[in-house]
Parts: C-alpha cells; structure tokens; sequence
C-alpha cells in the first residue's frame, strides 16, 4: 500500500519535533553518554515524535536513539527508526548542520524517510514508489540526482569524525573538492540534490537511526547506498548497527567508486581482524 499517511504524519512530526529541540538552542548545558553528546533539545523532539507515532501508528514498533530499546520490536514487521536530533555537535556549535529523522522499515528494508533541518526550514521527503522531494520557502520541488559526474567526485566529508581511511579512499579517487557537513541526513541531501557526488563512512560505529531516513531519501532520488561491501543496509536487527558504515552516492558513478574504495575496505578489515 502508498505510504503517503505514513509520510505526511512523519513529515508533520519531524516539523513539531524540530521547533521543540530550536527552543533550547544555545540555552543549554550539555551531557554526555559515553563519547556522544546529549542535550534536552534531543529529549524534547524525541518525546513529540515517539508520542505522535504511538497514537498515529499503536500496532507500529520504535527504534530510537533517546528511547530504552526492548526485544519486541524485533517480532514487528513494521519498525520506525528515529534519530531525533542528528549532529547534536553541530546544534551545540549552532552551525546549523542538524536535523530531525524519522524513518519506516518494512520487512528490514528502508521504505520511507523524512529528514527535517530545523534551521532553515527545509525539508527533504521520500517514501517508495512516490519518490524524493525538497520543500524550502514554501516550494516542493522533486529529487532526482541523475546527473552525469565528470571527473573527480565531489565529496560531502564529516565536520566532527575525522579518519585515516576516508582520506586514503579520497586520495585513491583523486578528491579536491570535499565540503564538510554535520548531519548524515544532510550528507545524504546534498547528493539528492546534486550539489555533491559521493558520501562514505567505512566504520563499524554507524547505527540504524543515522542510516534509515537519509537511505530513501537519496534512493528515491535515483541515487545508491549500500554499506562499504555493496550489500544493502537491513534494518531491525538484534544489534541496531550499520557494521560495515555507508557509501552513498549519485547512482553514475556507483562502480567505479566501489572498484577503487572496495580493496582498500577489505584491506583495513584485515588489519582490524
């Protein structure tokens, strides 16, 4: 069935969730659990959105980040995976490069994705089989990033996790041209509408809720992500883990990528054995 309830409740949440978290920003002290930071702006949207789906959607399960998981959602077929406020380092920063995300797997599989940056009021929609749009200043228009690439990829890099694989996959494929950016949401963006060609993350740390959202969004543009092997991201897994990171593109330039980016992975694999 269209998922276009699904999509238009998620869309509405991902707006109220974003004006939650904006009324703490750079009001607030921040905490941390383990390495990543925490704040109330993170609590607050999670509270809208995980209320909002529990009364659209009760026979739903949730998967997210500011929510103590529990093994049942493991027997659902439908699961929604929330991320409530990605780059809480940049809302720290107030840098912008923070959105809201909330995603909808069916069977293990990405299938709808809204990913809301607050400041701004942008906001990027996809679902399957109704594709991929942007709504800026009150205009809707549609993704397709299926553009040819020439030359060296032009690479969307993270502005707060910085590794030495990324850099030798970047010198392999022959990158100068690297924007930094926050959120993995608004990476995945900017190839959906073709201001980049090329995001990629080899780490073992990624989990379900930086994926899901961002995933369809691209996809429904007529990009490609997939982890580092190629294999498609599954989503509701005991251990909500994306292991092997992501690679996320525009779809032209999908094998070339993967032939130059593949042996160095393994390589590193290797070494981390």
């Amino acid at each position: 069935m269209p998922l276009n309830e699904e999509l238009e409740v998620a869309s509405r949440l991902a707006r109220a969730a974003g004006a939650a978290a904006l009324g703490f920003y750079g009001k607030i002290p921040t905490e941390y659990e383990g390495s990543s930071p925490v704040t109330e702006a993170d609590r607050a949207s999670n509270a809208v959105i995980v209320d909002g789906l529990r009364k659209a959607f009760p026979a739903d399960a949730i998967l997210s980040e500011e929510s103590a998981d529990t093994p049942e959602r493991l027997s659902a077929s439908r699961v929604w995976i929330v991320d409530p406020l990605d780059g809480t380092k940049e809302f720290i920063a107030r840098n912008g490069e923070f959105s809201v995300m909330i995603g909808l797997a069916i069977g293990g599989a990405a299938v709808l994705g809204v990913v809301f940056r607050p400041e701004g009021d942008v906001l990027f929609a996809a679902a399957q089989d109704i594709g991929s749009w942007v709504e800026r200043g009150g205009e809707r228009r549609r993704l397709e990033c299926d553009s040819q690439v020439s030359g060296a990829p032009r690479l969307v890099g993270s502005r707060s996790h910085n590794d030495p694989l990324i850099q030798k996959m970047s010198e392999a494929l022959g990158v100068t041209d690297v924007k930094p950016s926050g959120s993995v949401g608004l990476k995945c963006a900017l190839i959906a509408e073709n201001e980049r060609d090329l995001y990629v993350h080899p780490v073992p740390y990624l989990k379900e809720w930086d994926t899901c959202a961002p995933e369809v969004v691209l996809r429904e543009a007529r990009g490609w992500v997939s982890d580092c092997l190629g294999e498609p991201l599954r989503y509701n897994k005991v251990k909500p883990v994306q292991p092997h990171g992501i690679m996320a593109c525009n779809r032209s330039i999908q094998e070339s990528v993967f032939r130059t980016i593949q042996p160095l992975y393994a390589a590193a694999q290797q070494v981390g054995c």
